[in-house]
């Protein structure tokens, strides 16, 4: 058995996203997660949520890792990671009635960002959920100087990373036909984002 990778943050955050979760899945069967990355929160949540089926996903190098996870933990709930790049996924229309992300979009160039808003889209369904975790920018300001600072780690390292602005990851949902419906104060600076399908909108395009 491989060894299980673990993220110091990931232990911390899991209990405050789940109180979340356990309020916005309500009533989801089957919910895509887009960068498992070690595979704690698929596992800590599936737990806690057995109503669920939760569908893995990574770049392919991170699979060992949560694989491991889902060997230790036996869940019958959750699925092997799916090999998923959001440059290049399409993903089946209509699949999933939740989708999960967490520390996602500020390590992945805006096209990348671009194109999971996308993914999201296609694969949910009519009443479908989006949660979204992570630091985020609100018209262009920082909540704290700590976020501010840490976008500009990421941007020195890597300039396509950074810290995005709500307001433009709204944009990118209302064009795939999703409302941000709630959101969420969580620790260590943190939010919580999640979009709902727009009812109007499926009725104005007839989808």
């Amino acid at each position: 058995m491989s060894e299980k990778p673990a993220a110091p943050a990931t232990e911390r955050n899991s209990s405050s996203i789940l109180g979340v979760l356990r309020i916005e899945f309500l009533g989801c069967r089957s919910v895509l997660e887009i960068g498992s990355g070690t595979g704690q929160h698929a596992v800590t949540f599936a737990a806690e949520l057995p109503g669920l089926t939760w569908q893995t996903s990574d770049l392919d190098e991170n699979h060992d890792g949560i694989h491991a996870w889902l060997d230790a933990a036996k869940l019958s709930n959750v699925r092997r990671p799916l090999s998923l790049d959001v440059m290049s996924a399409s993903g089946k229309a209509h699949s999933y009635d939740g989708v999960y992300s967490s520390n996602t979009a500020h390590i992945m160039s805006y096209p990348a960002v671009v194109n999971m808003f996308g993914l999201v889209s296609r694969v949910l369904q009519d009443d479908g959920v989006f949660c979204l975790y992570g630091p985020f920018r609100q018209n262009g300001r920082f909540n704290t100087q700590s976020n501010a600072d840490f976008h500009d780690s990421l941007v020195a390292g890597d300039p396509a990373m950074g810290i995005r602005d709500l307001e433009d990851l709204d944009a990118l949902a209302r064009d795939g036909g999703l409302i941000r419906s709630s959101l969420y104060a969580m620790p260590a600076n943190n939010l919580l984002a999640v979009w709902r399908r727009s009812m109007s909108r499926r009725h104005h395009d007839g989808t």
